[in-house]
């Protein structure tokens, strides 16, 4: 082969390239972090077989919750809703069921033209750093089609796909960057959920909060959620000699107006029970409390040292 064909060859296989490249459905925003709002644009920058883009659909994927859709001059847009796996905590209360997969059809998107599908939900704390969350993206032509839906297995590189799904990293929580503030209820200000990390196979866990009432009718804990539990109890624990005994809190935790109570190791605690997953340090968890009158609230534990005695920084308080 002469140089003048080796050459052509190449510019030739580059464009290939650059066109594959382009022909793939994928995500402006490529990293989010837990308990965040997410802006999903998908950015479709090729149609099927030169012709145009007709339809579009992007599957939301189990721990992303309250997606909603932005409508679309000259599309139609439906949204189709389901049951997620468990409750999440969102906003100002806990959610069930949302928006599974939205689809924009009836316009039309020249095969040389490029535009955008855009859609706001909330990245759960379902989902540890470092994972990459994947958005299943459905393209209809006028001829063909395209399924952005492969996801690549443990240790191998969506590069190697054909049709990869358009992924969003999950980032750390910044160095030095605040905590979360106390979760307000009523007159309820609940401070640092927590739980200790667990050996592999442990069925149990406690689980540990500090709860103060800020107004004039008492209130009580009564259960709650862990997203990694079958069951949640709230318990006490006390010495009779030397024999430590632990037993459910039958009618409650009483949170009396104006008392702090503090859930820690060695006295009062959440059972965390029928454990579904090892919990290890650094992982954050959603779960609830129920209190008699405040009712069911939202809250994130994070898992701190298996033997730790109270949360990291050495307090039990937020800023």
């Amino acid at each position: 082969m002469n140089a003048i064909n080796r050459g052509a060859l190449t510019a030739i296989l580059v464009t290939m390239s650059a066109t594959h490249s382009l022909a793939h459905a994928v995500l402006d925003r490529k990293e989010a972090s837990p308990n965040t709002s997410y802006r999903g644009v998908v950015q479709v920058t090729h149609g099927c077989e030169g012709t145009a883009t007709t339809r579009v659909s992007v599957t939301i994927p189990e721990g992303v919750v309250g997606a909603k859709p932005m409508p679309k001059p000259g599309w139609q847009v439906t949204s189709t809703k389901g049951a997620y796996a468990m409750a999440y905590p969102y906003y100002h209360g806990a959610i069930s069921e949302g928006v599974k997969t939205i689809t924009w059809t009836g316009g039309s998107l020249p095969d040389d033209q490029v535009d955008e599908f855009t859609f706001f939900a909330r990245i759960s704390d379902a989902f540890a750093p470092g994972e990459t969350v994947y958005f299943p993206v459905e393209q209809d032509c006028e001829k063909g089609g395209y399924r952005w839906s492969e996801i690549p297995s443990a240790g191998t590189s969506a590069h190697a796909l054909k049709q990869p799904a358009p992924g969003v990293r999950i980032a750390a929580a910044q160095t030095g960057a605040p905590t979360a503030r106390a979760v307000k209820a009523g007159a309820l200000s609940i401070q640092t959920p927590w739980v200790r990390a667990t050996p592999g196979g442990a069925k149990v866990a406690g689980g540990y909060v500090t709860v103060s009432n800020t107004g004039t009718e008492p209130d009580r804990l009564i259960g709650g959620t862990f997203a990694q539990a079958g069951r949640v109890e709230v318990h006490a624990m006390s010495m009779d000699g030397t024999i430590m005994k632990m037993a459910p809190v039958e009618s409650g935790l009483a949170i009396k107006p104006g008392e702090t109570v503090k859930l820690a190791p060695g006295g009062y605690h959440m059972m965390l029970m029928d454990l579904r997953a090892q919990l290890k340090p650094g992982e954050t968890v959603p779960g609830t409390l129920t209190f008699e009158k405040a009712g069911t609230v939202p809250v994130t534990f994070t898992v701190e040292a298996i033997a730790a005695q109270v949360p990291a920084g050495g307090h039990d308080h937020q800023h």
